[in-house]
């Protein structure tokens, strides 16, 4: 006999999705839906009359497009006897703000959610939230990221994991939004791995604060097991970074978001750009983030500073903060005003250009651009020009000298 699943494709693939539409309506006859369920053979039972009521039920009361509610239908069945049920779980869920879209959005992850009952399961986890200070728009959308709120035990899951997030980040506002910004936050084993990890940091000196922050932007890197967590601070250690300041918990982090194979490729990359051992060392503990910069974001950076600036690797690796820098909209035309200016000797200070590349856009502007449009009035579209120019491949020094000669002529 064949795959009943698999027949119903078939036949549902012969008809047109709009027709399909057109006909699983609330203005659809009784004859018409007849005529489509007994086109199917008897032992296909997997397009019945209740898996019909389904698919209409989602894509007509709950705005399921037909594909969604199609696949709905093979894990949840909807009685139409008891639509007034499934219809008290929507009314109590725009009650709480929720609009046509969040439903949709909800349910499409978790339709079963129609089939929870409002009183004693629903309705007391929505009304916990909204107490503690979930209100509006935020609680929709936090049960829209997270839906597994409403689905667990409340009592025995989703409050245990709210209060020990609470422990460490104080106010609700803070709980929510970590839970908002990192998805399956709720998944992770927080009172015995997260805890455990938190109680080593602060035992070797990291501060309430950076665990407060940490917890809040990073809470994965918390999970790892503890011999990870002990590696990352001897290692952090030995290069003589503070516990307590926020450039040794950086720098933690970044050994425990990448593997032991991911730090060594990325240490041969910086090997094959020119860098000893001893500079790749120095240069994390200056700026651990360097680790966690893709390889050809680094090579462009160090072709750029190497070829174009004539920089020699030592220089960079001293300044590692240097390759985190978009080099086609921050570096590249800071890059070409500086040499413009050189060239018409209007630089009157001697400066270091790492300082140059680290101004606001409207300290840069005030500083080198603006001040001197009367003297270079096409410097702006020097630097605009550069700025809009989104090119892989590197601004060649000739092509620099002789858009400085072309200015400087010009200007004479």
């Amino acid at each position: 006999m064949a795959n009943p699943t698999l027949k119903r494709s078939l036949f549902l693939s012969c008809f047109p999705t709009q027709f399909l539409r057109n006909i699983i309506t609330p203005q659809s006859s009784t004859i018409c839906r007849k005529h489509l369920l007994s086109t199917v053979s008897d032992s296909d039972k997997s397009l019945s009359s209740v898996s019909f009521f389904t698919v209409q039920y989602l894509m007509n009361t709950c705005g399921f497009p037909l594909e969604d509610a199609l696949s709905a239908s093979k894990k949840l069945q909807l009685n139409e006897n008891k639509s007034h049920k499934h219809q008290s779980v929507l009314e109590l869920l725009r009650s709480f703000h929720f609009c046509d879209t969040h439903i949709t959005k909800l349910l499409i992850k978790c339709p079963k959610i129609l089939q929870m009952k409002v009183n004693n399961n629903l309705k007391p986890k929505l009304e916990y939230l909204r107490d503690n200070g979930l209100e509006g728009r935020l609680l929709p959308d936090l049960i829209v990221s997270n839906p597994e709120i409403l689905t667990r035990s409340f009592s025995g899951f989703v409050k245990p994991r709210l209060e020990f997030l609470k422990k460490y980040l104080h106010t609700n506002d803070k709980v929510f939004g970590a839970v908002k910004r990192t998805s399956g936050l709720w998944r992770f084993y927080l009172k015995g791995i997260m805890e455990r990890n938190i109680e080593l940091l602060l035992s070797e000196g990291v501060t309430t604060r950076s665990i407060e922050r940490w917890v809040f932007w990073h809470p994965r890197t918390l999970m790892h097991r503890v011999d990870r967590i002990v590696y990352a601070i001897r290692t952090v250690k030995e290069l003589g970074l503070d516990p307590s300041s926020f450039t040794c918990v950086q720098a933690i982090q970044v050994l425990l978001s990448i593997s032991h194979s991911t730090w060594n490729q990325k240490a041969q990359n910086f090997k094959a750009l020119g860098w000893s051992e001893e500079m790749i060392w120095s240069a994390f503990k200056r700026y651990s983030l360097c680790f966690a910069l893709s390889e050809e974001k680094v090579r462009r950076a160090m072709d750029f500073y190497v070829n174009t600036m004539k920089l020699k690797p030592e220089v960079i690796a001293a300044q590692p903060n240097l390759l985190s820098y978009a080099m086609n909209t921050r570096i590249r035309p800071r890059y070409s005003v500086i040499k413009v200016l050189e060239c018409r000797k209007l630089l009157k200070k001697k400066f270091k250009v790492f300082w140059v590349f680290r101004l606001t856009e409207k300290d840069f502007l005030e500083k080198f651009v603006d001040k001197h449009l009367d003297q270079i009035p096409n410097l702006l579209e020097v630097y605009r020009g550069t700025i809009t120019v989104e090119k892989r491949d590197q601004l060649e020094q000739s092509k620099l000298n002789l858009l400085c000669g072309d200015m400087c002529s010009t200007m004479k």
